[in-house]
């Protein structure tokens, strides 16, 4: 009986974090989708293809289309990768899939 008690006591306990991290999870997706619009936006900029991308950085199409689509975010280091690759900062990727735009005092690579 104790063990039925501390059990639900659990699932209540994470129910309730579940449910108070909504903004979080909701912010998070938002950001993903963005960070995948701009990944698209920059490889178009740049007139390459999904394949070109993939061979440059070593990675597979596939991968390089789950980041476009938001479905799967690029590892830290394919994310620098990704951004010499279009010459913009990896910084600047990041600020702007934050909703924060450009750091002050920097041009719009974008």
């Amino acid at each position: 009986m104790a063990f039925a008690v501390y059990f639900v006591s659990l699932v209540v306990r994470a129910l309730r974090k579940y449910i108070r991290t909504q903004d979080v999870r909701e912010e998070k997706a938002e950001v993903r989708k963005t960070l995948a619009e701009l990944l698209k936006e920059n490889r178009i900029r740049c007139k390459m293809t999904q394949e070109f991308v993939a061979e440059t950085i070593g990675v597979s199409r596939q991968a390089v289309s789950r980041w476009e689509t938001g479905a799967a975010d690029p590892s830290t280091s394919n994310l620098i990768a990704l951004a010499k690759l279009y010459g913009v900062s990896a910084e600047d990727l990041l600020h702007r899939a934050a909703g924060k735009g450009c750091p002050q005092g920097e041009v719009d690579a974008g």
